[in-house]
């Protein structure tokens, strides 16, 4: 048996692809704790995301500066993805944050990740994917572990000197947040194939800046800077990791390895950020929390494997 040189080349590839999908899915994983320091610092929770989205966007204009493709964009997708997904990735904001300051990190993160269950079901009746069996128990595999986590997790960030939402608000914006991120999904593979994944991100954070800035002081929320230099650099790391960064090393993946695959990995995101909140933060989860969000992980991963077998390359 022979080995061409394509095979040999590719391998390095494949494995690279690997390491960015990994890489993404960690720094994503850094989301939870991040917020919980600000928190800490008496930043409101409702603003956290409005900033790091306008210092994110303020990268991709600088990107853009390089890339003046990025700025040919069809008044199409203005209407699809700068207004449909930007008030999606708006609610994710503001919900994810209400989701990690009152369930936890890890409790959190696995209720964001009954999204890809949410997506396997609403994709027969909008995108016309097909609902298996297997996609029915591995969804129900999920649910049950993303209970399990937030029976077993630490609720809350500790001590704030803000008041934190309460265990029930939590569970409420988590929830809120996986359906948000259900459908930034669903817009998302419409959209990326037919302009592209860096323009659809710019659209969905310009879309959600304009959002926030006006349904925010409409709630009564005015948008207040963060305040001191660790709060601005709390909030600088979380736009340049999981806004920025986590986005090209996903697509650097996405250019080596097929979609599935990359997905798998990236899952990796609420082991790390329950890693984090352990040593870093002081939560914890007991056997049961372990346990749910092992069942979460392994349901999420069985599922992309799945797609990978029913559409080959």
């Amino acid at each position: 048996m022979t080995t061409t040189t394509s095979q040999i080349t590719a391998r390095p590839t494949r494995l690279a692809g690997y390491l960015f999908a990994l890489a993404a899915g960690a720094v994503w994983g850094t989301t939870g704790p991040l917020s919980t320091f600000l928190y800490r610092e008496g930043e409101e929770i409702t603003g956290i995301g409005y900033w790091r989205l306008v210092i994110g966007f303020s990268g991709l204009l600088v990107y853009g500066l390089f890339r003046r493709d990025l700025f040919r964009i069809e008044p199409k997708a203005w209407l699809l993805v700068g207004v449909g997904g930007g008030a999606l990735t708006a609610l994710f904001e503001v919900a994810y944050q209400f989701g990690i300051a009152g369930t936890g990190v890890a409790s959190a993160a696995a209720l964001l990740y009954i999204a890809p269950v949410l997506v396997a079901v609403l994709a027969k009746p909008i995108l016309g994917e097909k609902l298996t069996t297997r996609r029915i128990v591995l969804a129900v595999v999920v649910m049950a572990g993303a209970a399990l986590t937030v029976q077993g997790g630490s609720h809350g960030a500790g001590a704030a000197p803000i008041p934190l939402p309460s265990l029930v608000a939590g569970v409420a914006g988590g929830l809120l947040a996986m359906v948000a991120y259900a459908g930034m999904t669903l817009v998302a593979r419409f959209s990326v194939p037919r302009y592209g994944a860096i323009q659809v991100l710019f659209l969905e954070m310009a879309g959600a800046i304009f959002v926030l800035g006006i349904v925010l002081p409409l709630a009564g929320h005015p948008l207040v800077r963060p305040h001191g230099v660790s709060a601005w650099t709390y909030v600088a790391l979380l736009a340049l990791g999981p806004v920025l960064a986590a986005n090209f090393l996903f697509f650097a993946a996405l250019k080596r390895i097929d979609a599935a695959p990359t997905a798998v990995a990236a899952t990796v995101e609420p082991v790390v950020g329950t890693l984090l909140a352990l040593f870093l933060l002081g939560q914890h989860l007991t056997t049961i929390g372990v346990l749910g969000l092992t069942m979460v992980v392994v349901g999420v991963a069985g599922g992309y494997v799945e797609e990978a077998i029913e559409t080959p390359g």
